[in-house]
């Protein structure tokens, strides 16, 4: 089984960022605000993006995201 991690791309041109949280097809659903939840076929949230990231910086804060992450050890 391959490990999944966390991969974070930013595009400074288009001052765009995506987290993905899992290496699967998916797409994104708007949640306002330049925030898109990316999720895969059966709905479970694998990732957002967010534009204009530069100019949002000073509202991450206050940024809620819907989306709660869980972290486990991969078992071998």
């Amino acid at each position: 089984m391959a490990k999944q991690g966390i991969s974070v791309w930013y595009d400074r041109e288009g001052d765009y960022l995506e987290i993905t949280f899992a290496n699967r097809k998916g797409y994104f659903k708007d949640a306002g605000e330049d925030l898109f939840i990316r999720v895969d076929q059966k709905e479970r949230v694998i990732g957002f993006a967010i534009l204009n990231f530069s100019k949002q910086t000073q509202l991450l804060r206050r940024i809620k995201l819907p989306v709660i992450v869980e972290l486990k050890e991969l078992q071998r």
